[in-house]
C-alpha cells in the first residue's frame, strides 16, 4: 500500500514490469426522490394554480395551464420529482403563498 494516499498498489512481477496502482471507489447510492403533488379544491382560482406552477416549477404558461387542468379533472397531479430537500422547499413555498392569498390549495410530497 502506498503510504501517501492509502491507495493499494500491485507490485511488479519478476520481470521488473511497472506496478499498477488501483483505487477502488465506494459505491454510492442515489438519494431517494420525492414526488410533489398538487391537489384540487373547489375554491382556489385556476389562474392562481397556473401562476404557482410557473413560479415554483419553471413551467411555461401552456405547460402550467395543461397541468392545472389535469389537477382540476383528476383531483391531483405530480408537478415534479426532486430530492427530499428540494421537494420539501417547494411544498413549503406553495403552501405559504396559498395561505398569503387565503386559498386552500394543498401541496404534498411522497417518496417516489
Amino acid at each position: 500500500m502506498s503510504k501517501d494516499r492509502n491507495i493499494p498498489v500491485l507490485m511488479a512481477d519478476e520481470r521488473d514490469e511497472p506496478g499498477v496502482a488501483l483505487q477502488t471507489r465506494p459505491k454510492t447510492k442515489r438519494p431517494p426522490m420525492y414526488k410533489v403533488l398538487l391537489l384540487n379544491d373547489d375554491f382556489t382560482p385556476m389562474e392562481f394554480v397556473v401562476m404557482v406552477l410557473e413560479r415554483f416549477f419553471g413551467m411555461n404558461h401552456a405547460q402550467a395551464f395543461e397541468l392545472m387542468l389535469m389537477v382540476h379533472k383528476k383531483g391531483l397531479a405530480v408537478v415534479g420529482v426532486f430530492s427530499y430537500e428540494i421537494a420539501e422547499t417547494k411544498v413549503t413555498q406553495v403552501m405559504e403563498l396559498a395561505r398569503q392569498h387565503q386559498h386552500p390549495l394543498q401541496c404534498t410530497m411522497e417518496k417516489e
